[in-house]
């Protein structure tokens, strides 16, 4: 028998000299034997090695990195049921803390030892129960005055995410879109208010638009809504989508008045695995009062010989990114969260000024609200080019960035723009990196005699539409 010590190598060379390897990945049917686990694990490792790197994804808004002492306490706790409280009854009390933080930064106004609110598997689930919220309370209240509820409305703008229409669908809401234009690149108020009736559960605004990073007047809004209800008698509140912003403006722009702060503001919701820092999936959703959240949505449930009380859409769930966040909470502080998203912010602001004296771009907006921007080709340019946006992400790619390209919402869907998302682990010598590799993309691309597919794609649609092309 063999009792000398493998090494890192030689465990590595048994695993490509396995039979495992010479057969393709299993895709169809659970394997009858055993692999190894090491071997295992090789092949699902290799099956991500062709992938972007998760730091040079600048498309995605999620967490990509979290220091070693956080990555550790949360693969500690992979194997913990958030919903079994009577077994970890202490993660219950670090996601109350963690509600309580999250609410005070938002400037509640309620008392008591214990805000309330409410953890979800990311952002999408936190919207779904603020609007189910204001749905019940709208249909409780038309009950109680003996009025239909049958036609409930919601209003937004078109520069939703894809949860709203979800849960227009799911609940059978009537959606009520807002159109985004050049003109009112968010949303804009007075539409809105239009389009509002006694029908209307909520108006969201957004804080952190996915489309463009820009934020939704709150102030504004809530303004028009005071005026609006006192003249109808309505009660007209205001759901705030803030996924992204919700982490960047209380330490970035603690004065500016969007939250809870604001009177018809009755609930917020964030994703925790984006600007909040933890990896995925964590959201959070935030009432202004008790008084705010039906009961309706708050189940007792008589689980592995105890009663608990559950707010959520989904039952089992994760506790290892409620302790990344409480671990974040104490580890960061405000003082760390405001530097590392004051550097997100400085870095989005270098490349945003970068990209828009480039020769070709124009940015969308001036001035950032959020450390994320897009920019598109300029109209002159465009005309005679050979290439588009698309093309562009196709060059990046080669050298490992993700840059998404994609069009605009309805009303300016045939504006195609870039997207750049900077999260904590960017750094201003990565963004030298992409602005060169940008220049030096560019200057192949406009090397090309004839335009690309999808320039000619382009160009199709355009004529069909009927625009004369003389190049």
């Amino acid at each position: 028998m063999n009792t000398r010590r493998k090494t890192g190598e030689d465990d590595m060379s048994e695993i490509f000299g396995s039979k495992e390897m010479r057969e393709p990945a299993p895709s169809e049917f659970i394997p009858k034997h055993r692999t190894a686990a090491e071997t295992a694990y090789q092949i699902v490792k290799d099956e991500t090695f062709p992938q972007t790197q998760p730091r040079l994804n600048l498309a995605t808004f999620v967490t990509t990195y979290m220091d070693d002492y956080g990555t550790r306490l949360m693969n500690e706790a992979v194997g913990v049921n958030f919903i079994d409280e009577t077994e970890y009854p202490r993660v219950a009390v670090m996601c109350g803390r963690c509600i309580n933080m999250v609410a005070n930064m938002w400037n509640t106004p309620e008392k008591g030892a214990w805000k309330t609110g409410a953890v979800g598997i990311g952002s999408s689930e936190a919207c779904m129960l603020g609007g189910v919220a204001a749905w019940l309370r709208w249909r409780d209240r038309r009950k109680a005055e003996g009025k239909p509820y049958d036609k409930p409305n919601l209003v937004m703008s078109t520069a939703y995410q894809v949860v709203w229409e979800k849960f227009c669908q799911l609940w059978q809401i009537e959606m009520r879109t807002v159109p985004i234009t050049l003109e009112h690149p968010t949303l804009d108020i007075e539409e809105a208010i239009r389009m509002c009736d006694e029908n209307t559960i909520c108006i969201v605004p957004i804080m952190g638009v996915t489309w463009t990073g820009m934020n939704d007047d709150v102030e504004g809004l809530n303004e028009a809504l005071e005026a609006y209800n006192a003249r109808t008698g309505y009660d007209v509140p205001i759901h705030i989508d803030a996924a992204s912003g919700g982490f960047i403006l209380p330490f970035l722009f603690p004065e500016k008045k969007w939250d809870f702060r604001l009177k018809w503001v009755y609930s917020i919701s964030t994703s925790g695995h984006k600007y909040g820092l933890v990896y995925p999936g964590l959201g959070w959703v935030i009432w202004r009062d008790k008084k705010y959240l039906p009961a309706d949505m708050s189940f007792s449930v008589n689980y592995l010989g105890a009663s608990i009380s559950q707010v959520g859409l989904n039952f089992s769930r994760p506790a290892a990114q409620i302790l990344g966040q409480y671990y974040n909470f104490i580890h960061l502080g405000t003082e760390g969260y405001k530097e590392i998203h004051t550097n997100s912010m400085d870095i989005a602001r270098y490349c945003h000024k970068a990209i828009g004296k480039m020769h070709c771009f124009e940015n969308y907006s001036e001035t950032l609200d959020n450390p994320l921007f897009i920019w598109k080709l300029k109209p002159e340019y465009e005309e005679k080019a050979n290439w588009t946006l698309f093309d562009l992400q196709d060059k990046l790619m080669q050298s490992g960035w993700m840059v998404p390209a994609y069009t605009m919402p309805k009303n300016i869907e045939d504006m195609v723009v870039m997207r750049i998302v900077v999260r904590q682990g960017m750094s201003r010598d990565m963004a030298d990196m992409l602005i060169q590799d940008i220049h030096n993309a560019v200057a192949e691309l406009e090397k090309l005699k004839y335009p690309t597919p999808s320039r000619q794609s382009h160009i199709k649609q355009e004529k069909q539409k009927g625009k004369v092309y003389t190049h």
